[in-house]
């Protein structure tokens, strides 16, 4: 799953026009590098919730499956169904019909050009009986401190002395987003918002997420300085 909901605030006026996971970065749109970066894993069955703007990014990539055998991508509307985004807890819990027992999830608006979405790394989480697996990246000068700790053995820390920033990147298991762990009906049918972070603390403090470090190339393209800087090679 891609998340493509957000409004952009801190990237305005760019996304007054064009939802933020649209901007291009050297030649393409935002989301479209970690899109084919999962068809380049064998992962061909994309879900991309959407409100600002959001049909913008269903005609821009409508054609995707066409071009790409196998490969087919299903549009989460939560700007056309509710008027609002539903955050990413809320929009993840709206597309869970739409989505298997495992999936990854990644924002639509961050840029990782080398990583690499394995299928061995989903046979291990889904062997291992965790309810996520996120990977972190050392904290970038506007999070300096961090989102969640590491632990010698693997696993996701709600506190630690030290910290690293979350990636936007992870595997997740369907039950994180059922009871007990979610309050949101599967499905969403209400339009709740909610955040995520809640809901991996919680399962932190049970043991049940673990996590690893990613030290390629990664940049949260968060304002416009940043954008202009990827695209300056920069």
């Amino acid at each position: 799953m891609i998340l493509a909901a957000g409004r952009g605030m801190r990237m305005r006026p760019l996304t007054d026009v064009t939802p933020k996971p649209l901007l291009p970065v050297l030649g393409k749109p935002l989301m479209q590098w970690p899109m084919e970066a999962l068809h380049r894993g064998g992962f061909r069955q994309l879900v991309v919730n959407t409100a600002w703007l959001g049909e913008q990014i269903e005609q821009r990539f409508a054609d995707w499956s066409q071009a790409r055998p196998g490969a087919d991508i299903v549009f989460s509307h939560e700007g056309q169904d509710f008027g609002y985004a539903l955050e990413t807890a809320g929009g993840i819990s709206r597309a869970l019909p739409l989505l298997g027992d495992v999936f990854w999830v990644l924002a639509g608006d961050v840029y990782v050009p080398g990583f690499s979405f394995s299928q061995s790394s989903v046979d291990r989480f889904t062997a291992s009986g965790l309810l996520a697996h996120l990977w972190l990246v050392p904290n970038p000068p506007h999070n300096p401190g961090g989102d969640f700790g590491l632990s010698a053995n693997g696993l996701a820390l709600n506190q630690a002395d030290v910290k690293h920033t979350y990636s936007t990147i992870g595997l997740y298991r369907r039950a994180l987003f059922e009871a007990p762990w979610c309050e949101t009906i599967p499905g969403n049918p209400q339009g709740t918002a909610a955040p995520l972070a809640p809901l991996l603390r919680a399962a932190m403090d049970a043991n049940l997420v673990s996590a690893e470090l990613y030290t390629g190339a990664w940049t949260d393209v968060g304002t416009p300085e940043r954008l202009a800087e990827l695209n300056a090679g920069s």
